[in-house]
């Protein structure tokens, strides 16, 4: 079988022919940080299923990184992925790029998004930023969390604590209720009395 290149994989993403554009998915993965900005472009300007398709290579790219053994080729895709969470992109690049570092990022990648404070102004990028901060496993990203429960709006801090809930964290329940323990429905039921 003949080598796939970056070349090619990007013109397999773009044929008029699902079942190509399907084998170039599958064989995404080793291409690697190179493939990452290329793909983003093709998600962002691509038609829906062409861009779904580049979508799909980027996250095999992810997984293929992120396999044990493979940290020198995830380290180039982390930081392609940081430079594509960065104001200016195209939303909904930013917004897949977040959920792949979730999977793949590092204290590195917490230290680029603190160095970012933009995402506080934007709604919807913050709470994709917060969500992949939860998952990251490092003790810098319960750091930054803690550090975003003082500095974020307060709008944002029940989720922050709840974010720091789920990482262990005890947060004042007085403070900050878990919205979880809040009903939502008045109810007629009672207790059962014996």
């Amino acid at each position: 079988m003949e080598e796939l290149t970056l070349d090619k994989l990007l013109a397999a993403i773009k044929s008029d022919d699902v079942q190509t554009r399907a084998n170039a998915v599958l064989a995404a993965g080793p291409i690697g940080a190179k493939g990452m900005k290329p793909l983003s472009k093709i998600v962002a300007t691509g038609d829906l299923e062409v861009g779904r398709a580049a979508k799909r290579a980027m996250w095999k790219i992810v997984r293929y990184v992120g396999a044990p053994g493979m940290a020198d080729a995830k380290r180039p895709v982390v930081s392609e992925l940081v430079d594509l969470i960065a104001t200016g992109q195209p939303a909904a690049v930013r917004r897949e790029a977040f959920w792949m570092l979730s999977e793949i990022g590092s204290d590195e990648t917490i230290e680029a998004i603190r160095e970012m404070p933009e995402i506080l102004d934007d709604k919807e990028m913050r709470e994709h930023a917060r969500c992949a901060i939860e998952r990251i496993p490092t003790d810098a990203a319960v750091g930054l969390l803690q550090a975003g429960l003082e500095a974020v709006p307060e709008d944002v801090k029940l989720a922050i604590a709840q974010s720091l809930r789920v990482r262990g964290v005890e947060v004042s329940q007085a403070e900050y209720p878990c919205q979880k323990l809040v009903p939502t429905k008045q109810t007629k039921v009672k207790p059962v009395s014996k």
